[in-house]
């Protein structure tokens, strides 16, 4: 061996020598390695039976998000129950779900850049995938990489509704992309998507149902003009979780993209919900108490690097009176009330994420708990993946 290689147990690293495993299956709870991310997999199933029974009754489909997970075990379960396909926001991240055998695949996202859509229109051969588009440079683009690469796809206009992001800004935009869809080769003209992530996030429910009528009229005076003009929309998609239950009784949706429902985290959590579409907490780091410096504060081993912070702290469950007050590279530090009981030294404790999306990007694994034994260690194979 080099001089100065590392040798631990016998092996150098470079003969194959790893890290153990944060868990394994059997496992306890308490023998998880932290910061690890873990999905209480009873919840986590009553969510995915919640969400897919919502749809079932108002004769919608749900694709789900990946991007709010980016792991293809959690999207084949999603499948099993009902949904019709899922939802990619990246092109690289299409790949591990074609891998995993999923084949209906939405690009919910505009695609620009000539290695992108050359990866895309070769990924087409290998599933039925669609992808949106908001202007007739990038229509003509995409028509070309596919005709290059000799496969087809289905396009989507997108429709902005209020989420002022991407999307055409009117009915005379939306008509003239769907007709010159029409006209390109390899590619034809699927529907529309008009998505609205913030209103997903409006915290009171009157307001949030008041900004979802404004986007559904929106969506309609579109629908119109295509209909007007002889044109077919066999597709609506949008939606999301913190509108879902009022996605299904629009009567424009044919499709639902909701992805956090799965998990939620601190941020949907702090919305008002109807009793009857409210989803529960599935979905937390566990972290262990590194340091009780003062009475008044205890410092966790869970970072930025291991979490995200631009929609909140994450919540400590089962201490109250203790709070996340701050959130560094490598620590998390709690605010502890006077004479409340608080998490001792070498205690592993469960945090709720602010913003489960970016959460997962952060982790490789996800470990599957039930009935505090680890179930199932399952990789978040589109990690990283954003191009």
């Amino acid at each position: 061996m080099n001089e100065g290689a590392l040798n631990i147990d016998g092996n150098s690293v470079a003969n194959g020598w790893q890290i153990p495993p944060i868990a394994r299956p059997g496992d306890p709870l308490s023998d998880v390695d932290t910061p690890a991310l873990v999905l209480d997999l009873t919840a986590f199933e009553d969510n995915l039976e919640a969400m897919q029974g919502l749809v079932d009754r108002h004769g919608v489909a749900l694709r789900p998000h990946a991007k709010a997970h980016r792991c293809p075990e959690i999207s084949l379960r999603q499948l099993a129950r009902g949904a019709i396909g899922v939802c990619c926001q990246k092109v690289s991240e299409i790949v591990p779900f074609l891998a995993a055998g999923i084949r209906d695949i939405h690009l919910s996202n505009e695609v620009v850049g000539n290695d992108k859509l050359d990866l895309l229109a070769r990924l087409a051969r290998h599933g039925s995938i669609t992808v949106c588009v908001d202007h007739a440079q990038a229509a003509q683009a995409l028509s070309s990489a596919l005709v290059k690469h000799q496969t087809s796809m289905g396009v989507l206009v997108e429709v902005d509704v209020g989420q002022s992001r991407c999307g055409v800004q009117a009915p005379e935009e939306l008509i003239a992309l769907a007709q010159q869809l029409q006209a390109l080769p390899q590619v034809h003209f699927a529907g529309i998507q008009a998505y609205h992530g913030g209103l997903q996030h409006t915290r009171g429910l009157d307001e949030r149902r008041g900004a979802w009528k404004e986007a559904v009229a929106l969506i309609r005076r579109h629908l119109d003009a295509l209909a007007h003009a002889g044109i077919a929309c066999p597709v609506v998609t949008g939606g999301g979780t913190g509108s879902a239950m009022l996605d299904v009784t629009s009567d424009v949706f044919t499709e639902i993209q909701a992805g956090t429902y799965a998990f939620m985290d601190a941020d949907y959590g702090g919305i008002d919900w109807e009793a009857a579409t409210k989803f529960q907490h599935s979905l937390f780091l566990l972290t262990t108490v590194m340091s009780r410096p003062t009475p008044d504060r205890a410092v966790l081993d869970v970072g930025l690097k291991s979490t995200t912070a631009e929609s909140g702290m994450p919540q400590v469950v089962g201490f109250p009176g203790v709070r996340c007050v701050s959130v560094n590279d490598e620590h998390s530090i709690l605010d502890i009330e006077n004479g409340v009981a608080a998490p001792e030294l070498g205690a592993k404790i469960r945090l709720i994420p602010g913003h489960c999306d970016p959460t997962f990007n952060l982790h490789d694994y996800v470990v599957g708990i039930r009935n505090g034994y680890v179930e199932a260690v399952w990789p978040i194979s589109a990690r990283g993946m954003s191009r």
